[in-house]
């Protein structure tokens, strides 16, 4: 820039105070919330909030919205989220964050209790359509059991060295391949004589399929 002549115009302004050394003014002055909270229940907070932006050096700034969380009755630690959505309010923030954190339960749940395991697809489009619908398929069978609540006492399957008080997931997809198959390839024949209960080609069906699910 040539001398005397006045640069652009900054697009950032003097570095605020960091967060941690406003938690006192957030729990004495903060706004009081009420939001969502888990388990169903509501929970009271103070928030201080505010628009500032996010500076990186050789990135043009990114105006954030900052929320500053405190627990009224100090039970919980201050935590501080950001967001890109500036429209939000403090509370709608702190409500996304709850969902958030109950999506990631379900996600940790799918893997330990039923067993989905990282896809062993090579593409990312394929990983993201196998996903979703092995947890459609599961909460299927979920709904299949219920219906058939008549089948719940002689549900769970124990075995001589696994004792097993109540039904296992397990236990529902084993019924509902049951009644897929005996409504499929167990039916008969009113007009023969000797009746028929499963073809030679649908019985290669059924065998292939008891291979493959053994």
């Amino acid at each position: 820039m040539p001398p005397g002549r006045r640069g652009r115009k900054p697009q950032k302004g003097a570095r605020l105070a960091k967060l941690a050394s406003r938690v006192e003014e957030a729990r004495t002055q903060g706004e009081v919330v009420t939001v969502p909270w888990y388990r169903g229940q509501r929970k009271a907070l103070r928030v201080l909030s505010g628009i500032a932006l996010w500076h990186t050096p050789g990135i043009t700034p990114l105006p954030i919205r900052w929320v500053l969380v405190v627990d009224p009755e100090g039970r919980l630690p201050a935590q501080a989220f950001f967001t890109t959505a500036l429209t939000l309010t403090p509370a709608r923030v702190i409500e996304l964050f709850v969902w958030r954190w109950s999506l990631e339960v379900t996600f940790e749940e799918t893997r330990r209790d039923l067993g989905v395991e990282t896809q062993r697809q090579w593409s990312d489009l394929a990983i993201a359509r196998t996903t979703p619908v092995l947890m459609a398929l599961f909460s299927l069978v979920c709904l299949m059991v219920h219906r058939w609540r008549e089948h719940w006492p002689t549900l769970a399957r124990s075995s001589a060295w696994s004792l097993k008080p109540e039904a296992t997931f397990s236990d529902c997809l084993a019924l509902v391949r049951r009644r897929i198959w005996s409504e499929t390839y167990f039916d008969t024949s009113a007009g023969e004589q000797d009746p028929v209960q499963i073809s030679p080609q649908r019985l290669e069906r059924l065998l292939d399929q008891l291979a493959a699910t053994a």
